[in-house]
């Protein structure tokens, strides 16, 4: 190194021309200070932490040693007279660690100062990093055939450069860009909103990153894609915005995708509403049109189609009640063959075209198609079959039906999918997804949303099949044991009305009755058990049962629901521990009324339910007070009556609760708003029963609703009679006499004999085996009656007797002359009673 100049630089380059020097930032250089003689006069922390040496090892010693190579003499003088005069020097140099380690550093030579009266130089410099260059045709190469789509536009937004990427995805050639604006050469894209955005960019310099819109390439006109566009502005030196950047990233899969997922989530809300069959098969077809085909075809197995008609089910992969043919008669593949086809029904339909033209068949009429390979099994086992490429000339399943293969043509069906519905191992039909006016084919990748939709279409069809034939079932055995036919006779005029609870609830334990009793007096009974469904019905018919079992025993009304509830006590103690179903027999309740046409009185007692209504024949409404009584099952709680009058023409109404309770009504309501629509005049019995049950019907109908009305009538006194006997054998001549009397008054001759033997048998009874008064009396009905009653509460008892018996078979006789007999109790006795058919009068 030469005395005079700075340190020597072996391989120093000079600043090229017009390029300013390179600036470091010495407060992170390695720095020493060299005297102008070379030698270093002061060293940093900085310059130890880069080379390795301590200052004491290099102040004072030649700064050449530090270099790895010798410089050039010439050089290091010219560089010498740069930083005397003010300018200063910048370059590269090799040196050499205190290790033995070379490495490439960027120097820089201030211009000389002095320091203690002698010249010096501040030498500063850091190690040179590998720098990475790219020539500029590399650049444009990279630009060019860059993935992604990009574009630079004027201020004025016409196209300025274009890579080959984005000229791909639009489809229109570079030359027809250039110069243009996008509205003009891309009208099918979003054009003006796009340039909207460009010129927000243009005027506030804030990019939009990621946005994304809709379009169709010239390429492919019929095929939507998706792309993802950013925005950011070009500057110049000045930071003066000279034009505008975009790049496109086409992203037609992730927002095919998006669209696919969102079609099945989407189909969970608007398919399966309601659980009804048919229903959900075409909601099923109206959610994928236009969403996803141009025609829905949703085929269901005729048991699939009709689940209220009782019959086998299928269970696994069997075909048993499928609807389809037997395995052992079918042909697999024989598309011709008529017993190779399932029998299904057209259960949904729907189109794009008004009117569904495209179909053959219509909703609910069978039809027969399934896709090749034309096998039935395809129903049960098969995947989904995809036909992007419909053929109305070749395809044989096409050629089979002439009428088939012209809808084709005609409409322009050109691509479908078809999808077994099948679901917990159930085959329930076929569904059919068409392209018309949807030019783009079906894909591989619309087979799964296809698949997803049916699946969850056929979740939704199975159980509303299910649920109808349970409801239906439950509804059967419900009406079933309700009472056909109202016997009221000539004591009341009956209506009634029952409507079971909603589809979303189901069928519930509300029951009524009119029982005939003995002495052409009439029972009214109103139940209600808790709960809803098959389990609510069987306890109904139980309970009904026993009503009618205990009213033939001719038991006063509370002593009848004493026993009721006794065995609802037993029934809840016989259900097994944990069992839901006992709740349907406690809580139950139940009205049983008991009306006298002969005195016109009504003797009632309730359990647990609502009082029954009273209209008199000048329309005041009442509700009579009875005993409230307790629900049945309760037990060790005693039932009460109630006695009231009702004259003829009175008009009394059992109900259930329902009619009276809704979700936004108070019982106590509802009872004034029954008064009311009972109180109508000029209505038959049977219509102001189902006007009133309209009226005041809750909507939604949240349980069973259940009336029964009775208009009263008097038994006139011409159709009674009754005489006090003589407790003395001989009394019974003149009774018979009397009796035949009477029967010839009524025009009832027909019945004189066997009368006489009947009124004879049981009077010497009651002379012979008990004590008196005691008193005949005899009632023209719909039947004629014959009461005889006496204090004694012994009941007579039926025998059989032997040939040799020289008695003991009046009351066998009585029951051979009789429709029906038997004996009821009273606070002063019995009654032996019996009843005969009247014959019916000749017509001419």
């Amino acid at each position: 190194m030469a005395s005079a100049g700075p340190p020597s630089t072996p391989g120093a380059e000079p600043p090229r021309s017009g390029t300013a020097p390179h600036s470091f930032d010495t407060a992170n250089d390695a720095t020493a200070v060299v005297a102008g003689t070379g030698t270093v006069v002061g060293w940093t922390q900085s310059a130890q932490d880069l080379l390795g040496y301590r200052a004491a090892e290099v102040v004072g010693r030649p700064a050449g040693f530090l270099l790895a190579m010798p410089g050039d003499p010439v050089r290091v003088a010219g560089i010498a007279e740069r930083c005397r005069a003010g300018v200063g020097w910048s370059g590269a140099a090799t040196v050499r660690r205190r290790d033995g380690r070379e490495i490439d550093v960027d120097l820089r030579v201030s211009a000389s100062f002095h320091l203690d009266g002698r010249e010096c130089f501040l030498v500063s410099g850091r190690e040179r990093r590998p720098e990475w260059t790219v020539g500029q045709s590399v650049l444009d190469a990279f630009l060019t055939s860059s993935p992604i789509g990009m574009a630079v536009l004027s201020p004025q937004l016409r196209y300025v450069w274009v890579n080959d990427t984005l000229e791909r995805f639009g489809g229109v050639p570079r030359e027809q860009r250039v110069g243009h604006r996008m509205s003009e050469v891309l009208p099918g894209l979003e054009a003006d909103a796009i340039e909207t955005l460009m010129r927000s960019v243009l005027e506030t310099g804030v990019p939009v990153i990621d946005y994304e819109y809709r379009g169709w390439s010239w390429a492919d006109p019929h095929r939507q894609r998706a792309y993802s566009t950013s925005f950011f502005p070009l500057t110049d030196g000045e930071d003066t915005i000279t034009g505008i950047c975009y790049m496109v990233l086409d992203v037609t899969d992730r927002w095919k995708a998006q669209q696919r997922l969102a079609l099945v989530n989407d189909a969970g809300v608007s398919i399966g509403s309601t659980l009804d069959v048919m229903r959900t098969a075409q909601e099923l077809a109206d959610f994928a049109v236009p969403r996803f085909a141009d025609l829905v075809l949703v085929d269901l197995l005729e048991p699939v189609a009709s689940p209220e008609e009782p019959g086998p089910w299928p269970a696994g992969t069997g075909l048993s009640g499928t609807g389809l043919p037997d395995a052992g008669t079918a042909r697999p593949g024989a598309s011709g063959a008529s017993s190779s086809r399932p029998r299904m029904r057209r259960a949904g339909l729907r189109s794009v075209r008004e009117g569904c033209p495209e179909a053959i068949a219509r909703i609910g009429e069978p039809v027969d198609f399934v896709p090749p390979p034309n096998d039935f099994r395809f129903l049960v086992d098969g995947e989904p079959v995809l036909i992007p490429v419909l053929d109305s000339v070749r395809q044989l399943w096409a050629v089979e039906q002439p009428a088939r293969a012209a809808r084709i043509r005609e409409f322009g069906l050109h691509s479908l999918i078809c999808v077994p519905m099948r679901a917990r191992d159930t085959v329930l039909g076929l569904t059919t997804f068409i392209r018309s006016v949807n030019l783009v084919p079906f894909e591989p990748e619309d087979v799964l949303p296809a698949r997803e939709l049916v699946a969850r279409a056929a979740v939704c069809v199975d159980n509303a099949r299910r649920y109808t034939r349970e409801h239906a079932a439950a509804l059967t055995l419900q009406r079933s044991l309700l009472p056909h036919t109202l016997p009221g006779g000539m004591a009341l005029d009956v209506a009634s009305s029952y409507l079971p609870a909603d589809a979303k609830d189901g069928v519930g334990g509300d029951w009524f009755d009119v029982i005939p009793l003995s002495g052409a007096r009439v029972a009214l009974v109103v139940g209600d058990v808790v709960g809803h469904g098959i389990s609510a019905a069987a306890t109904m018919g139980r309970l009904r049962t026993a009503v009618h079992t205990l009213a033939d025993m001719d038991l006063p009304p509370d002593e009848l629901l004493a026993h009721v509830d006794d065995l609802v006590l037993r029934l809840s103690e016989e259900e097994p521990e944990g069992e839901a179903s006992g709740t349907t027999v406690l809580g139950a309740t139940c009205l049983y009324a008991v009306y006298d046409p002969v005195t016109q009185l009504c003797t009632m007692a309730r359990a647990g339910h609502p009082p029954p209504v009273v209209v008199s024949q000048d329309g005041r409404v009442s509700f009579p007070e009875l005993p409230a009584g307790p629900p049945l099952g309760l037990g060790g709680m005693p039932f009460e009556t109630a006695e009231i009058e009702l004259p003829e023409g009175s008009l009394i109404g059992l109900y259930t609760n329902g009619l009276i309770e809704g979700r936004d009504r108070d019982a106590e309501l509802g009872m004034s708003r029954l008064g009311g629509a009972l109180s109508q005049r000029g209505l038959s019995l049977d219509t102001l029963c189902a006007t009133v049950v309209d009226q005041l019907l809750p909507v939604p109908q949240p349980d069973d609703v259940a009336l029964l009305l009775a208009r009263t009538h008097e038994l006139s006194p011409d159709h009674v009679v009754s005489w006090d006997v003589p407790s003395d054998p001989a009394a019974v001549a003149g009774v018979r006499a009397r009796t035949a009397r009477l029967l010839r008054t009524w025009g009832l001759e027909e019945l004189e004999m066997t009368t006489e033997l009947i009124v004879s048998e049981l009077v010497t009874n009651a002379v012979r085996y008990a004590t008196g008064p005691i008193r005949l009396r005899l009632l023209r009905q719909s039947v004629l009656i014959c009461e005889v009653s006496d204090t004694s509460s012994t009941s007579p008892r039926l025998r059989h007797a032997r040939t040799t018996d020289e008695g003991g078979r009046g009351l066998f006789l009585v029951a051979q002359l009789t429709r029906r007999w038997g004996t009821r109790y009273t606070p002063e006795g019995k009654i032996i009673w019996t009843e005969q058919e009247i014959p019916a009068t000749p017509t001419r």
